[in-house]
């Protein structure tokens, strides 16, 4: 029994230290981004200026998950981690290139097409500010701004998704903080030069963005991987990474369907209030610390692995890492949660209460952060049973779920938002987030027969 445990030990060693190094550097991420976030809550407040700015910063993350960070999740990691293990290391790069040709050809268009069409994106993603015309020409601005902002991100996830792939994650990890210190920056500089703060801080994003992407490049490159135009695109190994990839993009779609949703119901400020869309997000910035630091972590760290005990056939070893996981992750997330509910308000006034952020602010983003706090262990749980699935090249039966939870919070939201307010949307998240964690958890146990 002994020499049991001693093995069980020495299997999780590699991911609680691969684990340990992306939640440093989550940590890092995260407290700058507080800082970043209570600077923006100092000068925006929750007002016209922070809402346009929230929801054009939001617009080309809403294609970045969709291209970028879904397709190193689900595609990359898996195939590169099987290519690494059974093809030869000229064959692995020859794949690297044909996917980095893809993903700049398929970037550059989806930007320049998004760029052209912002207006119409505005007006389908916030409808409520065509009534406000000021406010809805400053969000098409800044939304312009930032777009290019997608293809750098975008890449960068590529490129992270290669370094995670051969279990490097110092790079990807910290990658992050050089977004929140170039928009703290450009909102100091900003500051002092009285530049208006949401332009300067949309052109921090885009400056943040390049940083992000040297990194990222520069870690590859130290590795002797360098990006080379690819003697064909029809490369076998992206075409796998395709049909991994295509099930995702709606996967990402619902995802961002589902935050489309949010925005468009947040922005009926007839029915919700004032304020709605800044106080999801600045309640979903508490919400995603501890996710970040210990869901994303893990989830992380643990695909990698995951994707390498699939190849070996060790599905012992499968089942053993991802009950590991989830069970140091609720041990984390079930009292976090409990605590960010019952001191919600407490905690928005210490942090965020100054300046533009008034009594009100404080009242309808605790208000928020109270009911998305219930659904944190089930974000993070479906983090990791989601990557169990990716890890056996499954990116289907996730998408599914997906899709049943997209029609369970748009039908929530409705019902919701009009006796809690903007509060009903956070619980229509928080519930839905229950639902897709109980289906993945059940779907995982019907696949591999536990």
């Amino acid at each position: 029994m002994s020499t049991d445990k001693s093995k069980a030990v020495h299997q999780h060693h590699g991911l609680i230290k691969s684990s340990s190094v992306v939640a440093s550097g989550v940590l890092a991420s995260r407290a700058l981004g507080f800082i970043r976030d209570v600077i923006l809550a100092r000068f925006l407040g929750t007002g016209l200026i922070a809402e346009a700015f929230f929801v054009a910063q939001r617009i080309p993350n809403l294609f970045r998950d969709m291209v970028g960070e879904g397709a190193a999740n689900s595609a990359i990691v898996p195939v590169l981690s099987e290519y690494s293990q059974k093809k030869s290391k000229q064959e692995w790069q020859e794949c690297i290139n044909a996917v980095l040709g893809w993903g700049v050809i398929v970037l550059g268009c989806i930007t320049l097409i998004c760029i052209i069409l912002t207006p119409l994106i505005v007006r389908l993603i916030a409808p409520g500010f065509v009534l406000e015309p000021h406010k809805f020409d400053l969000t098409v601005n800044l939304t312009r701004i930032m777009f290019p902002y997608l293809i750098l991100i975008a890449l960068t996830a590529f490129q992270a998704g290669i370094l995670c792939s051969l279990n490097a994650f110092l790079a990807p990890s910290y990658g992050p903080c050089l977004l929140n210190v170039a928009m703290i920056a450009s909102a100091w500089i900003a500051s002092l030069y009285s530049w208006p703060l949401a332009y300067a801080i949309s052109v921090g994003v885009l400056i943040g963005g390049v940083l992000q992407f040297v990194a990222q490049w520069y870690a590859l490159h130290r590795r002797g991987i360098h990006w080379r135009l690819p003697v064909t695109l029809n490369h076998e190994g992206a075409r796998q990474i395709g049909r991994l990839l295509l099930p995702r993009l709606w996967g990402s779609t619902v995802y961002q369907i589902n935050i489309f949703v949010d925005t468009f119901c947040a922005s009926l400020t007839m029915i919700v209030g004032t304020g709605g869309i800044a106080a999801i997000y600045y309640a979903n910035r508490m919400i995603q610390f501890p996710l970040g630091v210990f869901g994303y972590a893990l989830s992380s760290a643990a695909l990698p692995s995951l994707s390498n005990f699939v190849q070996e056939g060790d599905m012992g070893k499968f089942k053993s890492t991802v009950m590991f996981a989830l069970r140091n992750l609720l041990l984390v997330l079930i009292p976090t949660a409990v605590v960010m509910a019952i001191f919600s308000t407490w905690i928005i006034h210490i942090i965020f209460e100054r300046g533009a952020f008034n009594a009100y602010s404080t009242a309808v983003t605790s208000k928020v952060m109270f009911y998305a706090a219930l659904g944190l262990p089930f974000y993070g749980a479906s983090r990791i049973l989601v990557s169990a699935f990716y890890a056996l090249q499954d990116t289907k039966t996730p998408v599914k779920v997906a899709t049943v939870c997209l029609i369970i919070n748009v039908v929530l939201n409705v019902v919701l938002m009009f006796p809690l307010k903007v509060g009903g949307i956070a619980l229509a998240s928080s519930i839905s987030s229950m639902v897709n964690c109980v289906l993945l958890w059940r779907g995982i146990h019907k696949k591999l027969g536990w």
